[in-house]
C-alpha cells in the first residue's frame, strides 16, 4: 500500500535512530570507498542524508554525488540537513533508475535495498548504471534476532495486532541470507562479490527515543494511524519492551551485512 513507501517523520528517523544505529553504519559504509575514487557516485535510498554526508566527507571535492530517494519527504529533509556542495538531489525509484548505462563509478546504498518490491530488478539497475569495473557498495540488516532492539519493537507492535499481516513488519530483515544476496547479485551480472558481518554497540541510549524513532520515523506510523491507534501509546509499549530487554539507559547492539560487488 502507498503508506509503506514513505516515512512519515524524517526528523524522528534522523534525530532518534541516526545517532543510535544509522549514523555509525553510515560512517562505516563510506569509509569503505576508495578516498581517491574518480567518477560520479550514485546513492540509492539516501533517506535523511546520513550516508550522503559521510560520502561527501570521504570523497574528493571533484567527485559529484547524486543522492536519490523514492520518498519526497525524506529527500526534502535531506536537502535541508546536508548543505555541502557537489551533491545533486533527485527523486528516483531504485527499480527504474533515470540514468544512462555506465554513468557511475560507484553505487552506494545504506539500508535501502531491502525495500524495492522487485529486488532483482533493483540490483540489475545498479549494475546497468555502473561503469565497467564500477563498485556497488551497500549494507542490509542481519537477521532480526541479531538486532534485539528491532525484535523487541516488532514483538511489542505485533502483539497489539495478532494476525494482521501488515503489522508484521519484517521486510528490513529479509536479505540477511548471504546465499540469497549472492544469487541476486550474480543474476544481475556481478561476479566479484564479498560480504562482511558488522556489529556496532548501542550504549546508554534512551529507550523512549529509540521507540519514537522506530514508530514515528518509519512507515509503521501511517499504518497505526489508519487503525486509529494513538502513536504515543504504541511508543510506550515499545519503550517498555526495550527497557525490559536492554535496560534504561538501553545497552545492546545492531548487526548488518556489508556487501561489495563488481
Amino acid at each position: 500500500m502507498a503508506a509503506s513507501t514513505e516515512f512519515t517523520g524524517p526528523q524522528f528517523y534522523d534525530e532518534f535512530m541516526g545517532p543510535v544505529q544509522f549514523g555509525p553504519f553510515a560512517a562505516d559504509l563510506a569509509a569503505r570507498l576508495p578516498a581517491d575514487l574518480r567518477g560520479k557516485v550514485l546513492e540509492i535510498a539516501c533517506g535523511t542524508g546520513l550516508v550522503t554526508r559521510e560520502l561527501r566527507r570521504r570523497l574528493l571535492p571533484s567527485v559529484d554525488i547524486v543522492a536519490t530517494d523514492l520518498g519526497a519527504p525524506m529527500l526534502d529533509y535531506a536537502k535541508q540537513r546536508v548543505t555541502a556542495g557537489g551533491i545533486a538531489w533527485q527523486q528516483a525509484d531504485a527499480q527504474d533508475l533515470p540514468f544512462a548505462d555506465g554513468e557511475f563509478a560507484a553505487v552506494v546504498c545504506g539500508f535501502g535495498l531491502m525495500f524495492p518490491p522487485d529486488r532483482a530488478k533493483a540490483f540489475a539497475e545498479a549494475r546497468r548504471v555502473l561503469a565497467r569495473g564500477g563498485l556497488l557498495l551497500f549494507n542490509v540488516w542481519d537477521r532480526i534476532e541479531e538486532n534485539p532492539h528491532a525484535l523487541a519493537n516488532a514483538q511489542a507492535v505485533e502483539s497489539r495486532f495478532p494476525g494482521d499481516a501488515d503489522m508484521k513488519f519484517r521486510t528490513p530483515y529479509e536479505l540477511h541470507d548471504p546465499a540469497l544476496l549472492h544469487s541476486l547479485l550474480a543474476r544481475a551480472g556481478f561476479a566479484d562479490i564479498t560480504m562482511e558481518t558488522r556489529r556496532i554497540a548501542i550504549d546508554g541510549a534512551d529507550p523512549r527515543k529509540i521507540a519514537a524513532g522506530q514508530i514515528r520515523g518509519t512507515p509503521r506510523a501511517a499504518l497505526l494511524v489508519q487503525r486509529g491507534v494513538p502513536l504515543d501509546a504504541v511508543i510506550d509499549d515499545v519503550a517498555a519492551a526495550l527497557a525490559r530487554q536492554g535496560g534504561d539507559p538501553y545497552h545492546g547492539h545492531a548487526q548488518a551485512l556489508v556487501v561489495r560487488a563488481r
